[in-house]
């Protein structure tokens, strides 16, 4: 046997799953089959909320749409929050419907010029990641005759320790390397267009709140040094993010509180160059994980070989990262209940695997589950951040999973 991750607080002591206040059959309705995405909305005003309270006054709090772009949770969450931040022209659309251009920015290596040209009549902010693209979107601006808006993202010279998946410190296609950045500063100035700040991203999921206060604090002095080199002052700088959720067994909520204590101690002694400068967050999956629950079918149980399979329909073409094959060097297993008893003790060993024709479409491997039968509902959790989008959709012609967002 294997053990899961835990689940969360909203969850964590109920019998029967309700989600929102409705019951699994009355959502499985509303959504019209399974398998299926349930959010509630609830829990993300909670926790946005809660941020608010633990972070510095003025702290920007910017919503990574590549979390969860669905389009009902994106109006939802739009007006709660201070700015969106997009990696495509899709998300970009999708931003434009919620929220003004002003609050929007674009990240992400590779942007075509299309894209380009888009973020810039809207009036966008472009992330820019190289030198590269600054050319190219300096001459677009020229072009269609509409300035450009371009923070720089800079490469840091350190990385997010503990981070689940780190993004500086080292060669990276993501942002200009710091050393770079005060010369590509400079051109982007001269070249006519309106200079937005910075943007710098560590690392992601990250538990530890020490660490995430380090790279924080490390940031702001970073900002500062490009600043003076530069000689002119940034108008915003993007932190990034990290904020990480407890997906795991052992896996221990961040303590946000702690990252906002040490992140005013860290602004209210920033260098004089930044003392007009805005400050914002980036959060994605901090905020959505949590809210979203996949609900899957069991269409057969089987033993082979003395282990028992509950067969679900769905799998890793809609939860590609519960299955362990979103970038997890060790398989490990996220929360997992049958919806109709959570409680119930688990006096079997059981894999749950989906209706893919792979041996990668394991859902959750030897987890201790109530006995089943065919037609149960089995609730894997977390499936807020990172789900349907990041998924293999179209594999072997299955179809996609409803979503739908509870509110109110």
């Amino acid at each position: 046997m294997k053990p899961t991750g835990p689940l969360p607080p909203e969850f964590a002591g109920q019998d029967r799953l309700t989600i929102g206040g409705l019951s699994v059959g009355a959502l499985i309705g509303r959504a019209g089959s399974t398998p299926c995405f349930v959010y509630d909305m609830a829990i993300v005003r909670a926790r946005i909320a809660r941020l608010r309270a633990a972070m510095p006054d003025g702290l920007d709090v910017h919503y990574a749409i590549k979390a969860n772009p669905h389009p009902d949770l994106l109006a939802a969450i739009a007006p709660l929050v201070d700015g969106l931040d997009v990696a495509s022209a899709g998300e970009l659309h999708r931003a434009l419907s919620v929220k003004p251009a002003t609050a929007i920015s674009f990240a992400g290596p590779g942007k075509r010029d299309a894209e380009l040209e888009a973020a810039i009549r809207a009036g966008a902010t472009l992330n820019a990641e190289s030198a590269g693209e600054v050319r190219r979107a300096l001459a677009v601006a020229e072009r269609i005759g509409v300035p450009a808006h371009i923070a720089v993202r800079v490469n840091p010279d350190f990385e997010l320790r503990g981070s689940g998946m780190r993004m500086g410190g080292r060669a990276s296609p993501f942002g200009v390397d710091a050393e770079q950045v005060p010369a590509l500063v400079r051109a982007i100035i001269d070249g006519g267009a309106l200079w937005q700040g910075f943007h710098v991203y560590a690392g992601s999921q990250s538990l530890d709140a020490d660490a995430l206060g380090d790279t924080m604090a490390g940031v702001i002095a970073l900002a500062a040094r490009l600043a003076d080199a530069v000689g002119t002052a940034p108008p915003l700088v993007n932190l990034g993010g990290g904020f990480g959720i407890p997906y795991f067994a052992g896996d221990v909520p961040l303590d946000i509180e702690r990252i906002g204590r040490r992140l005013a101690d860290a602004l209210n002694q920033r260098p004089e160059i930044l003392g007009n400068s805005r400050f914002a967050i980036e959060l994605g999956r901090w905020l959505v994980g949590e809210c979203g629950v996949y609900l899957t079918r069991i269409i057969d149980v089987k033993q082979s070989q003395g282990e028992i399979f509950y067969v679900v329909d769905g799998g890793l073409h809609h939860q590609l990262a519960a299955s362990g094959n979103f970038g997890t060097v060790v398989r490990r297993n996220y929360p997992v209940a049958l919806a109709d008893r959570m409680q119930a003790a688990g006096d079997v060993t059981a894999s749950v695997v989906g209706c893919l024709c792979t041996p990668l479409d394991r859902l959750a491997d030897r987890v201790a589950l109530p006995p089943a039968e065919e037609g149960d509902v089995v609730a894997l959790f977390l499936a807020g951040a990172y789900g349907a989008t990041a998924s293999p959709s179209a594999f072997l012609g299955h179809p996609p999973a409803p979503e739908i967002l509870i509110d109110g």
